[in-house]
C-alpha cells in the first residue's frame, strides 16, 4: 500500500491533534494486516475466504433522506450493486452523519433506525431497517487499531443514521447483514480517512464490504428541490476529483486546491468518506453519475 505524502491544506494541524492522543494513521506501527477471524468461531472459514473474490470498497452518495423512498437511477444503481456482489459477511461503513471527538466503532447488537432529520413526509419517519449490528467484529477492529497506536473505542449504544439505513434499504432491502459503523472523527482530513482505510483493507479479502457514505458534491444552500438543472459548478469539481482519483491520488487527497472548493463543499464532512473507501481500494471505477435537487452530486464509486 502506498501512502501518499501529506498534501491536504489542514494535514499539518490534524497530524499535531493526532500527536497528542497517538492517533497518528501516517506510520503503522504493526506490518501484519488488521483481519475480522477473531469475530467469528469458524475462523478457519474466513481463512478460505481468501480463494474467493475480494469485494470492493464503495463510495455511495447517499443524497437527501428522501433517498431511502426514490426509485430513481440512483436507487437501481445500488440495488444493482447488491444483487451483483458476492453477499458480504459483514458491511463496515463510515456516515458522514456520525462525526465524533475520538475514533469510535459501533458494536450496538441491535441498532435502531435513527430518523435524524426534520421537515420530510411522514412516510419516511416510518421506516425501519433493522440489519443487526456486530459486535464482536467491533471489538476486534477495535483491539487491533489500539495495538497500532490508533486511539479508538466501541460505542454500544450507537443507532444508524440515515446515512447507513437510507442507501442499505436498497443496496440490502433484506437487511440480512450485519453493519458495524465507523465514526468520522471531526480532526480528520482526508489523508487520515484514507490511511484508516488502508487499515481495513484487508477485511475486503473476507468477504465484508467496506463504504464511505455521504456526497460527491454538497452545498444544501444551492439546493433546489423540485428543478431539473445542473449546476455547472459542482458538477465541474466532480469531473475534476474523479479525474484526480483515477491518476493522481495524492492530488485528490488535496482536494482543496480546488478554486473555490467551499462553494462545492462548504463543510468537509460528506467528502471525507470518500477517502475512507479509497484507502481501502485504490482503482476507481464508476458506478453511477447523476445530480440532484440542482447541485446534489449523487456518484457511486468502486475502488478495488
Amino acid at each position: 500500500m502506498r501512502y501518499p505524502k501529506p498534501a491536504t491544506p489542514n494535514a499539518q494541524s490534524a497530524n499535531q491533534q493526532r500527536d497528542d492522543s497517538r492517533d497518528d494513521l501516517s506510520t503503522p506501527l504493526i506490518s501484519t494486516p488488521i483481519t475480522a477471524a477473531a469475530a467469528w468461531p469458524d475462523a478457519p472459514t474466513i481463512s478460505s475466504a481468501a480463494k474467493r473474490p475480494k469485494l470492493p470498497a464503495l463510495f455511495i452518495s447517499h443524497g437527501a433522506p428522501t433517498l431511502a423512498i426514490e426509485q430513481s437511477a440512483t436507487t437501481s444503481a445500488l440495488a444493482r450493486i447488491g444483487q451483483n456482489l458476492p453477499k458480504p459477511r459483514a458491511i463496515v461503513i463510515m456516515s458522514a452523519h456520525w462525526q465524533s471527538a475520538k475514533l469510535e466503532i459501533s458494536s450496538n447488537p441491535q441498532p435502531k433506525t435513527w430518523h435524524d432529520f426534520s421537515g420530510f413526509t411522514p412516510e419516511l419517519y416510518e421506516l425501519q431497517y433493522p440489519a443487526a449490528g456486530h459486535p464482536a467484529l467491533a471489538e476486534t477492529l477495535a483491539q487491533q487499531l489500539s495495538a497500532r497506536g490508533i486511539v479508538c473505542r466501541v460505542n454500544p449504544l450507537r443507532v444508524s443514521d440515515h446515512g447507513v439505513w437510507a442507501p442499505l434499504l436498497h443496496l440490502y432491502p433484506q437487511a440480512d447483514i450485519p453493519i458495524v459503523q465507523i465514526s468520522l472523527p471531526h480532526y480528520y482530513d482526508s489523508i487520515a480517512c484514507y490511511q484508516l482505510g488502508a487499515q481495513l483493507a484487508q477485511l475486503r479479502h473476507e468477504q465484508i464490504l467496506i463504504i464511505g457514505s455521504g456526497n460527491i458534491t454538497h452545498n444544501l444552500q444551492t439546493l433546489r428541490w423540485q428543478a431539473d438543472s445542473i449546476d455547472q459548478t459542482a458538477k465541474d469539481f466532480k469531473v475534476w476529483l474523479l479525474q484526480q482519483l483515477k491518476t493522481d491520488i495524492p492530488s485528490a487527497l488535496d482536494w482543496q486546491q480546488y478554486p473555490d472548493y467551499k462553494d462545492i463543499h462548504p463543510s468537509d464532512e460528506h467528502l471525507l468518506p470518500l477517502f475512507f473507501a479509497l484507502g481501502a481500494g485504490q482503482r476507481v471505477s464508476v458506478v453511477h453519475q447523476s445530480m440532484a435537487h440542482h447541485s446534489l452530486g449523487m456518484d457511486i464509486y468502486r475502488f478495488d
